[in-house]
């Protein structure tokens, strides 16, 4: 492996991580996400493109009065235009009035690119890279040169991808990024691509790998032992088509498993909660299977497992999941032994195998999973079966009954109407709504019944709801399982309910939600 001092970070969530499907960050929600980058210590965060709209122009003119510990805010453009002169070039002008300390410039390396897309000569290309580069180092910004489909480039023509390196350069580029524009790349072509470059004569290399063939994390990690000091990624991997480099995994890497700095290590701890912070302002859940963050990525479901992780956890797991934030789950189901349930129990007091309550919870567990029930994927209903073992379990309400009723006109959505009687404190209540589907209509009528006696209720919602049918061949008799997933934004938890009736499994998750968390978040706190 080549010696350097460090790698640094370069984060493009707020940029390319938004190109990526389903994925729309407000104003508000990009700024929040960059305080938290600069807490984790990114190095560099690429807020955007100033001249592609006004959020991206809005977001630089607040950025600025900011106090950023750590991270560079960073604008995003590409070099001069042909024909253009570079004074007046309206990319690099509103770059320069990002007034962003560093800044990303876009360059062509592929012939292919430069004669199909921009039409102009490879000689006139090297002098816009060059004229941008240099103007952007006069005017005192940090330069980072991403050269774009660097390595189709140099697959097509190795000297003229060279000569685009040797003239970032000698323009003074602060750092050349070889991207992986279409994502296509392979380790053993990056490598040997990297390893051919004379980096000796180059200012210093980075690069940015997308996931096209899966290998966007495993070639940003093996640049490293080809002389990459600068690696660039977005928090989840997003971005456009199958997304980019994904720093949640490329950074305990890096750290936990090569013993590379970077200014994130002291901050590895804070991993896991940034990855879901992020993914909250996104409106997007969580990828569960993630490593290092995902919920499941300390998670063990067979007995025999969770008997190794009683006595020697590293054979089962590759780290502590501490050192990322994250925390290991032993998961509840019909393969599970007795000592599983002691370990869940082990919150409550001191238990053993031949304890009364461990036999009971285990024949209520296989019982219960007959039935149709599964709780490794719902660790909240099975924490209110333990409670309720206990007898520590409090019902946030007893229901006495409710109506829903549906109803459709020509041309507009069916609605469903809501009413709820309910009785708390020994005190009665009624609440009303009107919905969708009757599971947001429930939902509401019981916030609405509940908002002042509980106003905690304002600070869980749903997030993910889900319906698997158990018997199709049952037809419309078919029971019915219905996952539904909460947050109030800093934790996350999984109910079940089963019924043949849709509507019914639906109300058994939705109020095991709510007592979940106030059972577990409001009571134990007072």
């Amino acid at each position: 492996m080549k010696k350097f001092n460090k790698v640094t970070i370069f984060d493009t969530t707020l940029r390319d991580g938004t190109q990526g499907t389903g994925i729309n960050l407000t104003l508000r929600d990009k700024l929040d996400i960059a305080a938290k980058l600069d807490d984790a210590g990114i190095d560099y965060i690429e807020g955007g493109f100033p001249l592609s709209s006004e959020k991206e122009a809005s977001f630089f003119r607040l950025a600025k009065k900011e106090n950023y510990s750590h991270s560079k805010i960073t604008a995003f453009g590409s070099t001069r235009k042909s024909g253009n002169k570079v004074e007046s070039d309206p990319y690099i002008t509103a770059m320069l009035q990002a007034e962003t300390p560093a800044v990303v410039v876009v360059g062509k390396s592929w012939k292919e690119h430069v004669q199909r897309v921009i039409n102009t000569t490879f000689e006139e290309n090297l002098e816009m890279i060059y004229d941008s580069i240099e103007l952007l180092k006069r005017e005192g910004r940090e330069v980072i040169f991403d050269l774009e489909h660097f390595f189709d480039g140099y697959i097509g023509d190795a000297d003229y991808a060279l000569e685009v390196l040797k003239t970032g350069t000698d323009a003074g580029a602060d750092a050349l990024v070889l991207c992986d524009t279409n994502g296509g790349t392979l380790p053993m072509d990056a490598i040997r691509i990297m390893n051919s470059l004379p980096q000796k004569d180059l200012a210093p290399i980075g690069v940015h790998f997308h996931n096209d063939t899966g290998n966007a994390v495993a070639n940003s990690i093996m640049s490293i032992s080809s002389g990459a000091t600068h690696i660039q990624g977005t928090i989840n991997g997003w971005g456009e088509r199958c997304g980019n480099a994904n720093l949640c995994i490329i950074v305990p890497n890096l750290s936990l498993k090569m013993g590379i700095e970077t200014n994130m290590n002291e901050k590895l701890s804070n991993l896991t909660s940034l990855s879901r912070f992020v993914a909250e302002k996104a409106n997007i859940i969580p990828d569960k299977n993630q490593p290092y963050v995902g919920e499941t990525a300390f998670s063990h479901k067979a007995g025999q497992h969770a008997d190794v992780i009683a006595k020697a956890p590293e054979l089962m797991e590759h780290i502590d999941g501490k050192l990322v934030g994250n925390k290991r789950k032993i998961l509840i189901s019909g393969l599970a032994g007795k000592s599983t349930i002691v370990r869940k129990l082990a919150k409550y007091g001191d238990f053993d195998k031949h304890s009364e309550v461990v036999s009971k919870l285990f024949e209520s567990l296989k019982d219960q999973e007959l039935e149709g029930y599964e709780y490794e994927a719902a660790e909240a209903s099975f924490d209110l079966l333990i409670r309720k073992s206990l007898d520590r379990f409090v019902s946030l309400f007893d229901l006495n009954n409710y109506h829903l009723e549906s109803f459709k006109t020509t041309g507009a959505k069916s609605k469903t109407v809501g009413r709820i009687f309910l009785k708390t404190k020994g005190v009665d209540h009624m609440g009303a709504a009107v919905g969708e589907g009757p599971v947001e209509t429930l939902d509401a009528a019981i916030r609405d019944a509940l908002q002042h006696a509980y106003p905690f209720l304002e600070k869980m919602h749903l997030i993910d709801y889900k319906v698997r049918i158990l018997n199709p061949e049952e037809a419309a008799h078919a029971k019915t399982r219905v996952f539904i997933s909460s947050t109030d934004h800093q934790h996350t938890w999984d109910t079940v309910g089963v019924s043949e009736n849709i509507v019914e499994a639906s109300w058994e998750a939705l109020v095991d939600s709510m007592n979940y968390y106030y059972n577990n978040y409001v009571l134990e706190k007072n």
